[in-house]
């Protein structure tokens, strides 16, 4: 009977490792295109995932090392949430244009940061020569939730004219940072 068990518990494991495995094949498949997806789109892939390797086995990790992997990349996870108070909500794409140099995609996003929230939406072109590949964001449209302020009306009409995203997602940061510390204070005054 022992044995049986020790075979149940051997089976699963290989079982998980042939999935993380695949999984880290399809990671680096589509890391190029650093896409975002919904909660639920991830949950119907791993559901999906689950089925495909239930059956299949191969690999020699313990339970306790995958469970101890796993609750590290939640741990990672959790402290980036905190690090950036950025959390995706959806991301949808759309290829407009692909030819062999050149690929322009619209992208859509929306997410929180802190207690604001927030849409971009935008048009990625890929440019594609032997040596380099170069992407420009174009026709940036920002909604944000704070948008009374006219200082962060200037400055999102400044982001979406320049293009840059970069820019925006660390100063939305640092803002919506402050933002909460002051809806805060004002509550606690009320």
């Amino acid at each position: 009977m022992d044995n049986n068990v020790y075979q149940v518990y051997e089976d699963e494991i290989q079982a998980l490792e042939e999935e993380i495995q695949l999984l880290t094949e399809k990671y680096e498949d589509i890391q190029h295109e650093s896409t975002f997806f919904s909660e639920e789109e991830i949950l119907k892939s791993i559901k999906s995932f689950q089925r495909e390797m239930q059956g299949e086995s191969k690999g020699h990790e313990s339970p306790s090392d995958l469970k101890a992997q796993l609750e590290s990349l939640e741990a990672d996870l959790s402290f980036l949430m905190k690090l950036t108070g950025f959390q995706f909500t959806s991301h949808s794409k759309k290829t407009l244009e692909k030819t062999g140099e050149r690929t322009v995609q619209k992208h859509r996003l929306s997410g929180n940061c802190y207690s604001l929230s927030f849409q971009l939406e935008f048009q990625l072109l890929e440019m594609q020569s032997k040596e380099k590949v170069s992407a420009v964001i174009t026709d940036l449209s920002i909604i944000l939730e704070s948008g009374e302020d006219s200082d962060v009306s200037k400055f999102v009409s400044s982001v979406e004219e320049q293009g840059n995203l970069v820019t925006f997602f660390r100063s939305l940061s640092t803002y919506a940072e402050w933002y909460e510390h002051r809806r805060r204070t004002f509550l606690h005054f009320k």
